[in-house]
């Protein structure tokens, strides 16, 4: 290779001025401290030379420049270099920057970070974790699957640059930082196999919810297309994989929607949880009917404030959606705290939804003012010390609400197992009831393409009904619904 004061800058291989007229001399000395070895050679008449500390390195480059004139290799008149020296000096030069997946993963959560939703913050971490599980390379004393996916969800908080990890995950960062693959090996068919893999897979490697995976592959999805925006990488890798997903992902099980009477007996069974001096059921049942009559999901319901209701003393009363409260964990908010503050999901920020709610709801949240009041900052539904009411606090009370409100099969079965089940059951129902799907859209905060996709369901007890139907226009007799009195009633 050159020494430190060859003679010419290496010149772009498009501008070379190519000759074998070369020939080599012999190492002089000459009078210099720093560098007294001096190797000259001719290329095409004209003389080239380079400087060298010793006359180890001086033999050593001219043995480099033999070889490549014995061997035929043309050199560039203008630097006097063999063009091989020359097109590998280029490459270097022009080649892209090419972080490893631990970098990578840094780098591009510090710049989604300042517009991005705590949620979504969150959902990008995952992503990245998922993926650092397949990137993690080889090595001895490899962290496990667990341990990677902890110390990428550390690494990735922009807060946590400069800082030291916690104690244990300082083995599992030190070595992902260290061996993690490069993210040019994301063009390995095998690699990309494995990256696919983890993202439709939990850790205990059985297959992860519909859901889960499509919010995975999301957002690798938009790491990547960073990735070329950066130019790290020429073409999205995951043009070349397809998963197919079955409609069953996305569609409403049935099997969750209640009827009336059994929304009724759960919002009853809620309020008996709880003691009575502790009130933690009665302070919700209101809660749960904003989801099952006004198709709320529980983020709003926990942003809404009572400026934000219109509670008639008769008839229909309207809820003006402004914010939502989702719960997204102290790392990922700008606040430090648990519940981040949003305007309502895939709106603008200042944007509202007002939605009509039925007499029944508006006493129930007219009960619930007058019994409970509002917090500080005029939210109707806080937990018993005030503060914003949590996801855990919620998700108890209906757990110990379905056993009393359901008989033990219904209990043990996906009838309303999640509070959000409520929602899907009010949206089934408007459906059911003729509402337009764009009004039903309009009213649960939805896309109509969303709407006609997720909600092809029907509550509970509905197919006993379209059953009689398809009966009578068939002209078929149910036995049971026979008048008793023999032959002369039956005909």
């Amino acid at each position: 290779m050159p020494g430190p004061r060859d003679g010419g800058d290496p010149a772009p291989p498009a501008d070379l001025t190519l000759t074998t007229d070369v020939r080599i001399w012999k190492i002089t000395k000459i009078f210099s401290k720093s560098a007294p070895y001096q190797l000259r050679w001719v290329v095409a008449g004209r003389v080239r030379h380079a400087t060298f500390a010793t006359v180890a390195l001086a033999e050593s480059r001219r043995a480099e420049l033999w070889a490549a004139m014995t061997k035929g290799q043309p050199f560039d008149v203008e630097s006097g270099l063999p063009e091989s020296e020359l097109r590998a000096a280029a490459a270097k030069d022009n080649a892209r920057p090419d972080p490893t997946w631990w970098d990578f993963s840094r780098e591009y959560m510090a710049v989604r970070w300042r517009t991005a939703a705590a949620k979504t913050r969150e959902g990008l971490a995952d992503s990245l974790a998922t993926v650092a599980i397949a990137m993690m390379g080889d090595g001895a004393k490899a962290p496990t699957p667990e341990e990677v996916r902890l110390a990428v969800r550390w690494a990735v908080v922009p807060a946590h640059q400069g800082e030291e990890p916690p104690p244990e995950l300082v083995a599992p960062c030190t070595w992902l930082a260290r061996r993690s693959r490069p993210l040019s090996d994301l063009t390995d068919p095998k690699v990309l196999r494995d990256v696919q893999y983890r993202l439709a897979f939990k850790l205990d490697d059985t297959p992860a919810a519909g859901e889960t995976y499509k919010r995975r592959r999301r957002g690798f999805n938009t790491a990547m297309e960073y990735a070329i925006e950066s130019g790290y990488l020429d073409v999205n890798p995951l043009a070349s994989v397809k998963r197919s997903v079955s409609r069953s992902d996305d569609v409403v099980d049935p099997r969750v929607l209640v009827n009336a009477a059994q929304g009724a007996q759960l919002l009853t069974a809620v309020s008996y949880v709880g003691s009575i001096h502790r009130n933690r059921g009665r302070r919700l049942v209101a809660f749960f009917g904003c989801q099952l009559y006004a198709a709320m999901r529980p983020a709003e319901a926990v942003g809404l404030r009572q400026e934000d209701c219109y509670l008639p003393e008769q008839g229909w009363g309207t809820l003006t959606l402004r914010e939502t409260r989702p719960v997204s964990g102290k790392k990922w908010t700008d606040s430090g705290k648990r519940h981040d503050r949003r305007g309502l999901k895939s709106r603008e920020v200042k944007a509202d939804r007002p939605v009509p709610i039925p007499p029944l709801l508006v006493a129930m949240l007219r009960d619930h003012i007058k019994e409970f009041g509002t917090a500080k900052d005029g939210r109707l539904f806080a937990n018993e010390r005030g503060a914003v009411l949590g996801t855990s606090s919620y998700w108890r009370v209906w757990q110990e609400a379905r056993p009393f409100a359901l008989p033990p099969d219904r209990a043990a079965s996906p009838l309303a197992r999640r509070p959000y089940d409520l929602r899907h059951t009010c949206i089934t129902n408007w459906l059911n009831a003729g509402v337009p799907v764009a009004e039903v859209a309009r009213r649960a905060g939805n896309s109509p393409e969303v709407i006609h996709r997720r909600y092809e369901g029907c509550i509970d007890g509905h197919e006993e009904l379209n059953n009689a139907k398809i009966a009578k226009a068939m002209g078929w007799t149910d036995p049971a619904e026979e008048a008793p009195g023999g032959e002369e009633a039956a005909t």
